[in-house]
């Protein structure tokens, strides 16, 4: 299909970005998501602000320990990027598997985290890696903890005019990984599973298990009692009520959790 006419802009600056999107203006970093609405015209914005070409919206570095993403990073950079698989290996692990080549090397990190999937890789594992997303606005900056910034079905803790600027990650996460079950490569996730060992020990972020991303607070206490993997994976279908439907059942899907964070935990090394 044929979307809606609307306006191009291209932005040079983040400030530039927010001016047109006061104006209503809807972002467009890499477009995976957005292009493909527009065309279905799910969605119909008068105007597009492109977002993908600020500067300060992409790069990897790490800052006192803490490993920052710019907003814009593409998939590609990320999944090759010796600093993310140092400080953030279920994120190295993630990226290396979402679509293919093309959509890696025009999709980005902020893109697929408004989005908010609840079948997407990357909202799971900001949770496992307790991440905090940086967004600004008219108003400034503030930042959202991971496990506060998913809400609903494609809802995020996002207000109207807000702009993902950077992820932040505790650094020295060098141990993690993340698995999903798939009817097809390149499909999103039936359910995934993200795996993190930092300063608090293990933490789990599920995809597929519900309206959005979420802690598999379970698989995370059996862990810190010294469970074994097996013991602590079978503990992830506790509290969460994924959707049934033509790729599975509940049940099928609470089971399908504990078999995707084994896999990840064992790949990990735990």
């Amino acid at each position: 299909m044929i979307p809606e006419a609307f306006t191009y802009e291209r932005a040079g600056s983040v400030a530039e970005a927010l001016e047109h999107m006061g104006r209503g203006a809807v972002p467009l970093a890499g477009g995976h998501s957005l292009l493909p609405a527009l065309k279905l015209r799910l969605s119909a914005p008068e105007a597009l602000v492109d977002i993908g070409r600020i500067p300060e919206l992409s790069g990897i570095r790490v800052e006192g320990g803490v490993l920052v993403i710019g907003a814009c990073t593409r998939h590609a950079a990320v999944a090759a990027s010796a600093e993310v698989a140092a400080n953030a290996a279920a994120l190295a692990s993630a990226v290396a598997g979402i679509g293919d080549q093309q959509v890696r090397n025009r999709g980005t990190i902020g893109g697929s985290l408004a989005q908010a999937d609840p079948h997407g890789d990357l909202p799971a594992v900001v949770l496992a890696v307790g991440a905090e997303i940086i967004v600004q606005g008219a108003s400034g900056e503030r930042t959202v903890a991971a496990d506060q910034f998913f809400v609903d079905y494609y809802t995020t803790a996002l207000e109207d005019g807000e702009l993902i600027t950077a992820i932040r990650i505790p650094g020295g996460q060098s141990q993690g990984a993340y698995a999903k079950f798939s009817r097809r490569a390149q499909d999103w996730a039936i359910i995934g599973a993200a795996v993190s060992n930092g300063d608090g020990g293990w933490r789990v972020g599920l995809s597929g298990a519900g309206p959005s991303a979420v802690r598999a607070s379970g698989v995370e206490q059996a862990l810190a009692s010294g469970a074994s993997v097996a013991d602590a994976s079978a503990r992830a279908g506790e509290g969460i009520d994924p959707a049934s439907g033509l790729d599975g059942s509940t049940e099928y899907k609470r089971h399908l959790a504990g078999v995707m964070v084994r896999r990840a935990l064992e790949a990990a090394g735990a």
